[in-house]
């Protein structure tokens, strides 16, 4: 740890039988890997829920004074991360991407080096990664992979901000064993075989999304939902935000231009200035999230826009189950 210290570290902390990613302080604690998943997930870090843009302000002859707020310099190290976790910041990436780079974005995801852990067990008994193109194992978004081999770690360096992590910590690793390596490939292979939910014939769900648009199915499907916003908040990949100017005072004027956290579920999420809401029942609205990560996000990036985690299913409190509903979507009509 004391190796680390030109880096701000982030790592799964548990707090009355709840983990979550909070920042380690000081070189004397030790980070703790024998957990599941955070509830939250680490995007919160990269995509803070609540981040301020700029402050404003006038001064005593009425002029406007304007001072952006940026991300923070300095390189943050997030350690623990499990394989759906990396995947989503990748499929972050290609959102705050493109023709538009989002800077606060890309200021704090250029500044992080992500040190994953693969899952060697799923983390929770709704995992269905593989259904989703991902593995216990995925590299993806990842710049070091760790494998728990009991009573020690295999380290693999996927990029090059993992050699350099790796070779300021030079003196806490040694070169693999062969029969590491064969572990390894041994604890991958089983992993994979742990995993036992999945979306069945996935590949066509996006066209048969496509043909439901105006289906009462959605009515259906979306009668218990309590609008909570649950499953879009603890989601590692859901990325709707809004953008609000606050005022602390208007004489002398004071506020922060602020971006915040927002969801497709919540009712005025499209609500027009005209008072018309494209959106204005729950059944759209639990429409346009199946549509966005699986039909939408699709066309545009030729991925899914889920990482099979399962947090929406294990934490709705009115237990609809994403695998379940698009399982139906895949039936409807037949």
């Amino acid at each position: 740890m004391k190796k680390l210290g030109s880096y701000k570290l982030y790592a799964p902390r548990k707090d009355e039988d709840i983990w979550n990613y909070e920042t380690i302080e000081d070189s004397e604690t030790l980070v703790d890997l024998d957990y599941q998943n955070t509830i939250v997930a680490p995007k919160k870090i990269i995509f803070p829920q609540r981040e301020i843009f700029l402050e404003f302000s006038t001064s005593n002859d009425n002029s406007l004074e304007i001072r952006e707020v940026l991300p923070d310099d300095k390189p943050v190290v997030i350690i623990g991360l499990r394989p759906c976790d990396g995947r989503a910041l990748a499929l972050m990436d290609k959102v705050f991407s493109g023709e538009f780079k989002d800077t606060y974005y890309w200021k704090r995801r250029d500044q992080a080096t992500l040190v994953g852990l693969a899952c060697n067990t799923p983390p929770s008994a709704n995992c269905f990664c593989l259904t989703v193109d991902g593995s216990p194992h995925s590299k993806e978004g990842l710049d070091i992979l760790l494998t728990d081999l009991g009573d020690k770690f295999y380290a693999e360096s996927l990029t090059e901000k993992g050699d350099k992590l790796l070779g300021e910590a030079k003196g806490l690793f040694q070169d693999p064993k062969p029969e590491d390596k064969k572990e390894v490939k041994k604890i991958q292979a089983e992993s994979d075989e742990k995993i036992s939910r999945q979306i069945k014939n996935i590949k066509n769900i996006s066209a048969k999304l496509k043909e439901m648009f105006d289906s009462p199915f959605w009515d259906e499907e979306s009668m218990f939902c309590i609008r909570c916003g649950i499953c879009t908040y603890l989601c590692p990949t859901c990325h709707c935000f809004d953008i609000n100017d606050e005022v602390a005072s208007s004489s002398p004027l004071k506020g922060k231009r602020v971006r915040t956290w927002d969801t497709c579920q919540f009712p005025d999420f499209t609500m027009h200035s005209s008072g018309h809401n494209p959106r204005p029942d729950k059944a759209s609205r639990l429409r346009q999230r199946m549509f966005h990560k699986f039909q939408y996000f699709v066309e545009l990036y030729q991925n899914f826009q889920c990482t099979g985690c399962g947090r929406c299913i294990s934490y709705c409190p009115v237990g609809i189950d994403i695998i379940k509903v698009l399982d139906k979507v895949k039936d409807y009509g037949a």
